[in-house]
């Protein structure tokens, strides 16, 4: 990171993981409302682990363009085998991509070997690694107090927002608003670190009365006043709030609209349910009469079809 490359990549990492489980979790709860639990990761047609593969190689990218690519010398170490204060931060940012890669192998190995309690488990990496997430900015390296200090507190909100719903998906897996919060708070993730990307490195954006310094090895946003440090923190608050706004008015156009391409699946109807003790067969539930009369209408109206997944299967007559 600590360049708009360094941002606007992740970010469109994030983006894309989010909606994809947005999809598939809408996509889910709409077919089957009743019989709804979240999985961790969705399976894709053809490459099974397809999701967690892109995070595998994503962040394995990333953490190259931190320690290898990025640095002068093509390696972040000083010539005494120290790491030097300008590399800080790209170990810190070297590490949430580890910490989510371990994640993605984990749970591809847990798939594989059909362990018990799998997605649980999990759930409790993924959980560890956006608490690592959440930690190391909150505890970055970077200055806290300047314009992008300001980007990264905001961040942290959106990151405990994941990190709250993936451990809540633990105990509650069949809450589909836990996995619709998760999956939108990914999405904003991936949307704030573009926006991080391009306000922060393009400097016909920077706010007024502030300019780019270079500093330990990457440009930084400073102010000349407090005037102007102030001015251009709350033009930030603003931006966080507008994009804010606008992901959850997306999330429920989305939401609308992947509803409307996928109703509800039929539920499969019995209509013959066994024998009573006279030898003639009954349908429905064993209820009063008035009940039995009800059933036998309601299988007089399906009669020739039985219901079934979603196409109907003709019945000789």
């Amino acid at each position: 990171m600590g360049t708009l490359v360094g941002h606007v990549a992740p970010g469109a990492g994030f983006l894309l993981i989010g909606l994809w489980q947005l999809f598939n979790h809408i996509r889910l709860f709409a077919l089957r409302p009743s019989s709804y639990a979240a999985p961790v990761w969705f399976p894709a047609r053809g490459v099974r682990h397809l999701e967690l593969i892109l995070v595998i190689v994503g962040t394995a990218a990333s953490i190259l363009m931190e320690l290898v690519v990025g640095p002068a010398k093509h390696q972040p170490f000083d010539d005494d085998g120290t790491i030097p204060s300008d590399h800080l931060h790209n170990f810190e940012h070297a590490s949430i991509s580890l910490a989510l890669l371990s994640y993605a192998a984990v749970a591809i190995h847990l798939d594989r070997v059909r362990a018990p309690m799998r997605d649980a488990v999990s759930q409790l990496v993924a959980a560890a690694a956006f608490a690592q997430q959440l930690l190391i900015f909150h505890l970055h390296s970077a200055d806290h107090m300047g314009v992008e200090g300001q980007f990264h507190w905001l961040l942290q909100g959106v990151i405990a927002v994941t990190l709250a719903t993936t451990l809540l998906g633990i105990p509650f897996p069949r809450s589909f608003v836990v996995s619709l919060v998760r999956s939108a708070s990914l999405v904003f993730q991936g949307v704030w670190f573009v926006v991080m990307g391009v306000m922060l490195w393009t400097p016909g954006l920077i706010p007024k009365g502030c300019f780019l310094n270079f500093e330990e090895g990457h440009e930084v946003v400073r102010c000349r006043t407090d005037e102007a440090l102030h001015r251009a923190k709350s033009l930030v608050n603003l931006q966080f709030s507008w994009y804010l706004t606008a992901t959850v008015v997306f999330v429920v156009v989305f939401y609308l609209q992947v509803s409307r391409l996928y109703p509800e699946e039929p539920q499969y109807l019995p209509l013959v349910k066994g024998r009573n003790a006279d030898g003639r067969f009954r349908i429905g539930e064993d209820h009063e009469d008035d009940d039995d009369e009800d059933d036998l209408e309601a299988a007089k109206r399906s009669y020739g079809h039985v219901v079934s997944g979603t196409k109907p299967m003709e019945v000789e007559r």
